[in-house]
């Protein structure tokens, strides 16, 4: 709408004398209760005008209304200026633009960026919070690629440290050769279920030494099973062959159950970093902030920095006996990703109770003098709740990803057959008609709300073919298909439709927006933009298909052209559910 922006800082040059560029003017959406589609807000213009904001409107929407023929008509609402545009106008977009192959293909803009998501511990399968985590980081690295990045989508996996070393020592001493093949068992399960074993015998220790006079704390540390899991760590950082062998083995255990689990939610990777690679990254740039005078050392030689003139706290970024802490690694895998791909920004994608640690990590970076700091940032994301509370997953933590993805399947598939929408298919069909409805509904669900909010999430809410859900925007396209596929007619040409209905131009202009809607949720990280945007186009959609016959119009090119708009919406469907991760189906 860029010309309307430039007509009328014309006008108010030639009618006030006053220069202004298109940027200055201020174009918004008009509101659904009045009449128009663009409107300028005309208060800025009544100290150059010296009239009142009605009289100002009224003589910019006169100027506009002659000088562009686009302008079909104009109504003034206290101080802001409603423009209606011509059906030409809206037909001439619809025919340049939605219908053009590649509608919404936004051309490179030459940056490259790191989306960093999912971050699993090897220690244990993938739970609830690492489902949402994953959907966002995925969805928003499509967003970004489509709207011209080039992006590399990371995952830092954390395979080291004491938590890996207690579900290798409870598999040594209770697991009798226990192996996923001969348990039956996804590897990252089975490795959680001694984990988890761990966890009691250690608890049972701990009671043992306290009802021997030991306080809690001393009990914590002296139970021999922790004892073991340090002694264990300190021999897998020596490099003991026996030690490094069980974490190669029980690691590929839990990487080909991740993968597993990964594959059902949809998403990838195009580089993994591994903390067991970049635990000893960090300490050069240490070195390098105590020349530059960034860092200083305690009379015990351990190393901070103070950013207490930062609003924050003084930070230890290295022990007294020159081992890391997280920040340490946090830094030098930092360094480590830019020297890989020189990227413009980089997002990592973590659980807002990481702020804090974000903020240091920032901050002491662009203290460091490194460039590239001022394109990090971290999208914060709110923590997943179910109405009955936590449900127990099967090692009695948080919920599984994989009884959640099952679970949806299960909802999907009764709520389906319940409504009768599956009756045509295959059992082959029908399979995938579940998961595609049930990762549908989840990711939907988990993705139309803003990612820093926390959020209550009801699968059998999730699953409504009538709600603002992921399972109405897909039965939606499912009806579009299927109305294309009873057409039997050729639509792919130009039609020279005189008159537009209401809910015809209205859908116009919703399909119109979609390559804006890609920018603005590129630039605010925001996959919310995308889903909510989805759904009022499906809304359009069903509200046009409702009033409108498609294959019954009143004559062929009235048909041809609603066939035409109707194809144009299921293509900006699919697309837009992609970026979402999500796929729709043909027919249901």
């Amino acid at each position: 709408m860029n010309f309307i922006s430039e007509a009328a800082a014309k006008a108010v040059k030639n009618l006030y004398h006053i220069d202004l560029t298109a940027a200055d003017i201020n174009l918004q959406e008009t509101r659904k209760e009045f009449e128009g589609q663009v409107t300028i807000v005309t208060f800025p213009f009544t100290r150059f005008s010296k009239k009142s904001p009605e009289q100002t409107g009224q003589e910019i929407g006169e100027y506009l209304k002659n000088e562009l023929a686009e302008v079909s008509a104009y109504n003034v609402i206290k101080g802001f200026l409603n423009i209606s545009l011509s059906e030409t106008f809206w037909l001439d977009k619809l025919n340049r633009e939605v219908l053009t192959e590649g509608f919404g293909e936004i051309s490179p803009n030459g940056k490259k960026v790191m989306v960093e998501y999912s971050s699993p511990n090897t220690n244990k399968p993938l739970h609830l919070g690492h489902v949402r985590n994953n959907l966002l980081g995925y969805s928003v690295a499509q967003i970004l690629g489509a709207a011209g990045y080039e992006v590399i989508k990371a995952n830092l996996v954390n395979d080291r440290g004491i938590h890996i070393c207690k579900s290798m020592l409870a598999w040594q001493k209770f697991g009798n050769g226990e192996t996923s093949e001969t348990a039956g068992e996804k590897g990252d399960h089975l490795v959680g279920k001694y984990y988890v074993i761990f966890d009691k015998e250690y608890k049972k220790q701990i009671d043992e030494l306290k009802a021997a006079g030991q306080t809690e704390e001393e009990a914590k540390k002296n139970a021999p099973l922790i004892k073991e899991a340090q002694q264990m760590l300190q021999k897998w950082e020596a490099g003991d062959e026996e030690v490094i062998n069980l974490w190669r083995t029980m690691n590929g255990w839990v990487y080909a159950g991740f993968d597993e689990t990964y594959k059902k939610l949809g998403v990838d990777f195009d580089k993994f970093y591994y903390e067991s690679n970049t635990y000893l990254l960090g300490k050069d740039i240490i070195d390098e902030g105590l020349q530059k005078g960034v860092f200083f050392k305690k009379e015990d030689g351990s190393v901070w920095i103070d950013l207490t003139e930062d609003g924050l706290d003084q930070k230890l970024v290295l022990r007294a006996d020159g081992t890391s802490v997280y920040i340490t690694q946090d830094l030098g895998t930092a360094q480590l990703k830019y020297d890989d791909f020189q990227m413009d920004e980089s997002i990592y994608v973590v659980g807002n109770e990481q702020d804090y640690h974000f903020k240091v990590l920032f901050l002491i970076l662009q203290k460091l003098g490194k460039s590239w700091a001022k394109g990090l940032y971290h999208l914060s994301y709110g923590m997943v709740d179910l109405p009955s509370g936590k449900m127990k997953s099967r090692e009695g933590t948080v919920v599984d990803a994989d009884d959640l993805i099952a679970e949806m399947e299960q909802t999907a598939k009764t709520q389906t057959e319940a409504l009768g929408k599956v009756d045509n298919l295959d059992e082959e069909e029908k399979l995938n008609l579940y998961h595609m409805i049930g990762m549908g509904a989840l990711k939907y669900f988990l993705l139309k709300v803003e990612p820093k909010k926390r959020l209550l999430f009801d699968p059998n809410e999730s699953i409504d073919f009538q709600g603002h859900t992921g399972p109405f925007i897909q039965y939606t396209h499912a009806r579009i298909k299927s109305v294309l596929n009873r057409a039997g007619v050729d639509f792919s040409a130009e039609q020279a439709i005189e008159e537009l209905a209401a809910v015809e131009r209205d859908l116009i202009i919703t399909l119109s927006q979609y390559p804006q809607v890609i920018l603005q949720a590129a630039k605010d990280y925001s996959p919310a933009v995308i889903a909510n945007y989805v759904y009022e186009l499906a809304k359009a959609y069903n509200k046009f298909y409702h009033e409108k016959s498609i294959l019954q119009a009143e004559d062929e090119i009235s048909k041809k052209f609603r066939l035409q708009l109707s194809s144009a919406t299921a293509g900006v469907i699919a697309k837009g559910m992609n970026l979402l991760g999500i796929e729709v189906p043909e027919r249901m």
